[in-house]
């Protein structure tokens, strides 16, 4: 989860409310191959190429995959929130780069020359941001000819089995990521500004056994962290009798993918 955003200063201002969904997936997550180590195995990386994370947050996912990455990348991050580019940017620099940069930067307007990067990475952050064809526009610019963009994002099915709870906020009951920018959306922007792009989605599925940690998520956003006394307490109904109806667990289904395309020419 990233957070290149486009006005939402209080939601990512720093890590803390990104981290407790970060530890419902981190924690609960069943798959054969972990979502970050998963990301990176798929990255066309090379020795010494220049790396653009573009919405970086707090950089976990470099932090969790550096050792298995190539030797002298040149990594640079980027995002909207000046607190989420310095906690990343103090997390990287302690790890085996052959340097680090950081740019406070929009989506949209990136601050960066033409052709300068082999790869860009946007990981769980296009669908913040408001003009996507826009964004994936000015990264293609500032990719090297033959150079790769990698954006993550989820399917509009993904965790549809909680986030149905959010009913008693008058949330839709779907993932909001998902509706703002998934995978038919994904494909269609990046086929259009690159002429190719490939999928792949990431096998997995949660079985949540805390419904604290559902609480805890679920409140970390709109509308759930300004819910009233009375919606929070249905809410905490509501995730209750899921739970018993689970026998004790809630099994979710996932939807997350991978996105790659290449630049032409």
């Amino acid at each position: 989860m990233s957070s290149i955003t486009t006005g939402n200063d209080e939601q990512y201002s720093d890590s803390r409310k990104l981290a407790a969904r970060g530890r419902l997936n981190r924690e609960y997550t069943i798959a054969e191959t972990g979502w970050f180590p998963w990301v990176a195995g798929q990255l066309p990386l090379k020795s010494g190429d220049q790396v653009l994370d573009i919405g970086c947050g707090p950089a976990w996912f470099w932090a969790s995959v550096a050792p298995e990455l190539p030797d002298d990348l040149h990594l640079t991050l980027a995002d909207l929130s000046p607190g989420m580019l310095q906690e990343g940017l103090d997390r990287c620099r302690a790890l085996a780069f052959a340097n680090v940069t950081g740019q406070q930067a929009d989506a949209t307007a990136l601050p960066f020359k033409d052709g300068t990067f082999d790869t860009v990475i946007a990981m769980h952050m296009l669908y913040h941001v408001a003009d996507q064809a826009q964004a994936l526009a000015e990264i293609h610019r500032v990719l090297k000819p033959g150079g790769h963009l990698a954006v993550t994002t989820n399917g509009a099915n993904n965790m549809r089995g909680m986030y149905a709870l959010t009913a008693v906020f008058g949330s839709p009951p779907y993932d909001p990521a998902g509706a703002a920018f998934c995978y038919e959306t994904a494909e269609r922007l990046m086929q259009a500004q690159f002429g190719n792009v490939t999928m792949t989605e990431h096998p997995a599925h949660m079985r949540i056994t805390e419904p604290e940690d559902v609480f805890l998520a679920l409140t970390s956003y709109p509308p759930g962290d300004r819910a009233s006394e009375a919606e929070l307490a249905a809410f905490r109904a509501a995730i209750a009798e899921a739970f018993r109806a689970g026998g004790g667990v809630l099994e979710v289904g996932k939807e997350t993918g991978l996105f790659v395309s290449r630049k032409t020419g």
